[in-house]
Order: C-alpha cells, then sequence, then structure tokens
C-alpha cells in the first residue's frame, strides 16, 4: 500500500479541527477513525494493476546523436476506472525523457505514452521495468508494482558520411558506362564495341572486328560485379585510441560502412568480422540493398576491448571464411612496432590468395604537433611527431612492396579516401 501527499493534507486539516472544535481525545479518535476509513476505502476502490496490459516494440533503433520515441499502449481491460501514475525506467545512458505519466483510463479504454531517448554511445539500452502507482477515487492510497514489459533501444552508428555515398555511386555508374554520358571503365568484363577516337589506348583495337567494319573498333569494358570483399574490423586494445571526436574503431565503422554502401551499388558481396581475441560481430554473404542495414545493426555493439589483438587467429577465421579470391579490407592501425610484430608476420596467409587493402585513421593532433614550432616545447613535440609520421611512411612502404595497398587518412577524410580507393581498384580491373 502507498499513501500521496493528498493524505498528509487531510491529516493536517484533521489536526486543524481537532485543535480549535474538538481538542479532547474523543475528537482525536474520531478524526483518526475516518482518515483511517478513508484510505481503506480508496484502497479497496483502488484498480487491480492486473488490469492494465502494457505493450510496446520490443526493438527500437535510432542513429547516434539523434532521438527516439518509444510508445508504450497502456489497456484498461479491467470494469473500474484507473487513476494514477506510470515511469518508464531506462539506462541513464539512454537519456530518457518525459518517462512519467499521468493515468486517468475508463473501463475498455487504450492510450498511449512516449518516452523520449537519446543515446549518448552506440550498441543497446534494455528497459528496467515499468512502475505503476494506482490510487483510489479519494486520492488519497492506493497499491504500487511493477510490470516487466521487454523492449530496448539500439543505437545504430551515425554514419555522417551517408551524403557523400550518392557522389562515390555516380562516380561508380560512369565507370561501368550506367549514366547518360555512356562513359566506359578499364575492368576486364566486356561490354560492347565503339570507333576508335583519338587517345584511346591502340592495344584495345579488335583487329579482327575492324576488318569486317568500315571504321576502326575498340573494345570496352566495365569493372566486375559479383566480387567478395572482406572487411576485418580490428576491435582490439589499439582500436580504444581517440582520434578527433572519437575513438580509431568509431572512425572505421564510418568508413567501412561508407564502403559497404558502395560495394552494394556495385553489385558486390560483403562479408564483415570484428576480432579481438573472438568474435564480435559478423556478417556473411550479403549483397545489395540490405547490406548497409545489417553492418549497421552488427556494428552497432561493437566496441573496443582492451587486450592486444591476436593477429594469427584472425587471419585463421578470415581464412577459413573466405574460399574464393577477395579482396580483403584490414581496419587496423599502422603502429610500427604492432605491424612488425603481428600483421607482417601473418600478411603472406592473405595475400597469396587475396588482394589486401590496409586502412588505417591518423591522428590529426599528430600532424598539427609536427608542424607547430614556435617554443622550445614545441621544437621536441614536433620531433617526436615527425619520428612517428616518419616510422609510419616507412611501414607504408614495406606493406606496398609486399603488394599491399595501403589507405591512411584523418578520421573526417578516411570514408572518402577508402571510397576513392575502392573506385580506383574498380576501374583497374583489379577488383
Amino acid at each position: 500500500m502507498v499513501v500521496t501527499g493528498r493524505l498528509a493534507a487531510a491529516a493536517a486539516v484533521a489536526a486543524l479541527i481537532v485543535t480549535l472544535l474538538l481538542p479532547n481525545w474523543f475528537g482525536v479518535l474520531v478524526m483518526t477513525g475516518a482518515l483511517a476509513a478513508a484510505v481503506l476505502f480508496d484502497v479497496a476502490a483502488t484498480a487491480a494493476a492486473s488490469e492494465l496490459t502494457l505493450s510496446r516494440p520490443p526493438l527500437t533503433t535510432v542513429r547516434l546523436g539523434r532521438a527516439a520515441e518509444v510508445k508504450l499502449v497502456v489497456t484498461n481491460t479491467g470494469t473500474r476506472t484507473v487513476r494514477g501514475t506510470l515511469w518508464d525506467d531506462w539506462p541513464d545512458s539512454a537519456r530518457a525523457e518525459n518517462r512519467a505519466h499521468r493515468l486517468d483510463l475508463a473501463p475498455g479504454v487504450f492510450t498511449r505514452f512516449g518516452t523520449a531517448l537519446t543515446p549518448t554511445y552506440r550498441g543497446d539500452r534494455v528497459a528496467g521495468p515499468i512502475t505503476l502507482r494506482l490510487v483510489g477515487p479519494l486520492g488519497l492510497a492506493g497499491r504500487q508494482t511493477r510490470r516487466t514489459v521487454p523492449a530496448r533501444v539500439r543505437a545504430l552508428p551515425p554514419f555522417r558520411s551517408e551524403p557523400l555515398l550518392r557522389s562515390k555511386v555516380k562516380q561508380l555508374q560512369h565507370l561501368e558506362g550506367r549514366n547518360v554520358a555512356n562513359m566506359r571503365g578499364q575492368g576486364t568484363e566486356f561490354d560492347s564495341f565503339r570507333e576508335y577516337v583519338a587517345g584511346d589506348d591502340v592495344r584495345a583495337i579488335d583487329w579482327r572486328v575492324t576488318a569486317r567494319a568500315t571504321d576502326v573498333l575498340v573494345r570496352t569494358w566495365r569493372p566486375e560485379r559479383n566480387r567478395h570483399m572482406l572487411m576485418l574490423l580490428d576491435s582490439g586494445r589499439i582500436s580504444a585510441g581517440r582520434v578527433g571526436d572519437g575513438t580509431r574503431l568509431d572512425a572505421s565503422i564510418e568508413a567501412a560502412l561508407l564502403l559497404g554502401g558502395l560495394a552494394a551499388a556495385a553489385g558486390d558481396t560483403v562479408d564483415l568480422l570484428a576480432y579481438d581475441r573472438q568474435v564480435r560481430a559478423e556478417v556473411r554473404g550479403v549483397g545489395g540493398k540490405g547490406l548497409q542495414v545489417k553492418l549497421m545493426h552488427a556494428m552497432a555493439g561493437v566496441t573496443p576491448a582492451l587486450l592486444d589483438t591476436d593477429t594469427t587467429g584472425l587471419v585463421r577465421t578470415a581464412v577459413q571464411r573466405t574460399r574464393r579470391r577477395s579482396l580483403v579490407v584490414w581496419f587496423t592501425s599502422l603502429d610500427g612496432a604492432a605491424i612488425r610484430e603481428n600483421l607482417l608476420p601473418v600478411l603472406p596467409v592473405l595475400t597469396q590468395r587475396h588482394r589486401v587493402l590496409i586502412v588505417s585513421v591518423t591522428d590529426p593532433d599528430l600532424a598539427q604537433a609536427a608542424t607547430q614550432r614556435d617554443s622550445l616545447a614545441d621544437l621536441y613535440s614536433a620531433a617526436a611527431a615527425e619520428t612517428v609520421l616518419a616510422e609510419r611512411a616507412v611501414v607504408q612502404e614495406s606493406l606496398r612492396r609486399r603488394g599491399v595497398a595501403v589507405v591512411s587518412a584523418a578520421p573526417d577524410r578516411l570514408p572518402e579516401a577508402l571510397a576513392d580507393e575502392y573506385l580506383e581498384l574498380k576501374q583497374s580491373g583489379t577488383m
């Protein structure tokens, strides 16, 4: 049983009456009895919580940084009017607003209550129990109970590069000759013949067809479709480093989403593997319009694990899942020690069967420190930054000599740089 502030006000009025009109034990007993009778009547007349039916969507999705509203439907299936208050409990990281609602439902009536949520980081937030405090017609007392209504909100990656995807898809269509300009790429799938124009590669001339025609004809090609891509997302300790406004993992996820959307538009199938010492997220054999959504849901709950990545286990898992030749896009760090000790020993296992592309996000503060030399302290910082940048340049050159392409850029530039590299691979016919 619970009591309300109205009972305290009624008790104060009763005490005033006793003091002014009945200043004796009889007056105390009368007023106390009246209050007790009113409370018992209110409790007995309170509608039962079991007469309320509560329902809401089991899963609500929202982009990180945006707000979503979770609707709770409350139906009174009983014969008495339900009055009281409802509290919708959510974790603090969900930043719930309007979680308290007034109840005043006649029999057979339903209503909807909305709770606004603005999650502060990626992943799932599970709703807590709903507290129902129902009071009687006098509003003096009632009953309180809790009901569990399963629900969660999933904060998906923000994907701020989504507007960039449209322009990159148009570039892809130029390569494939699917635009009004009818431009052709230099892929490996034969497309058609056209007349030779100045500037065309003479190696593209088909002399047999030309002999049967009145003009010199060249073959046109288009990038191959239905290729396979495997994205490896390093979710180990290195991915927890802060770069810009987020972590290395956040920047990698943003770039992976843009690359996945571009690959889907190109007709390729994409696998995703997030790994540190075990598989944290996985998407297998997906293409087309459903790819982006699956990637978002898969990477929504991936967080950096504060341990070193088992690169041997990562490569072993990747090889087991990728039987045919693929483009392997590995999101990791270009830290010199990590590359020499962990990545270089296992790279040959991938490069002998697949084309490998290493993607790394750079720290913009490091590049700025290398150019800041106004004071003696700045000189020391600049020297340290120059050392790190030179070491990374050596690592990149070492990887390129092994036939491994490298994309390295600041967080805000990484998605576009990776998309441009993918388009270049398509145009050259190596993807």
